[in-house]
């Protein structure tokens, strides 16, 4: 039989498939649909000899009539069961050994996890240099955000229309 390092890693993995998906699981029992996950991901399953319907009858065989997850001790059956199937050439215990040292140590793939990407749209939407109107006014040149000062009107006291290009030069002029 395989070493207890081997076997703590092999429940590990057991562990790590039971609860994947699942926030609520306590990872000591593992639902059918982890059960194929794990056969897929740790290549269990290699379409010949082992196809993912033997991974349904195999789990459907060890579990309880009316369960429906099986824990680790079922889960070791059902290794067992699918061992001699999936290496044809070796015997019961070498092909068991086999199959656990395909399974130790692995833990569920996330493929195809959708990544969030800037599209050309939302690039254009969120640049304020492209901004008009009273939203133009809420952002300073660099593009970062004034606060309260550009939601609120602020009141100029300094006598002159707002926007006057020349504010602040009636003094000079009338020393002149």
């Amino acid at each position: 039989m395989a070493g207890s390092t081997e076997m703590a890693s092999l429940e590990e993995s057991f562990r790590k498939f039971a609860i994947y998906g699942d926030t609520k699981a306590t990872g000591q029992e593992m639902n059918g649909k982890n059960w194929a996950k794990l056969c897929k991901d740790c290549k269990v399953t290699d379409g010949k000899s082992v196809t993912s319907t033997d991974v349904d009858i195999v789990f459907s065989k060890v579990k309880g009539k009316t369960a429906r997850v099986i824990n680790y001790e079922e889960f070791k059956k059902a290794l067992e069961e699918l061992a001699p199937k999936r290496f044809k050439d070796k015997s019961k215990e070498e092909a068991y050994e086999a199959i656990c040292q395909l399974v130790a140590g692995k833990e569920p793939i996330n493929v195809g996890v959708t990544k969030a990407k800037t599209v050309g749209a939302v690039e254009r939407l969120t640049d304020t240099s492209k901004y008009t109107g009273s939203h133009k006014e809420r952002f300073d040149e660099s593009g970062k955000g004034k606060g309260k000062s550009g939601r609120e009107n602020i009141v100029d006291t300094s006598g002159y229309v707002s926007a006057y290009k020349n504010a602040g030069t009636y003094d000079s002029k009338v020393k002149k």
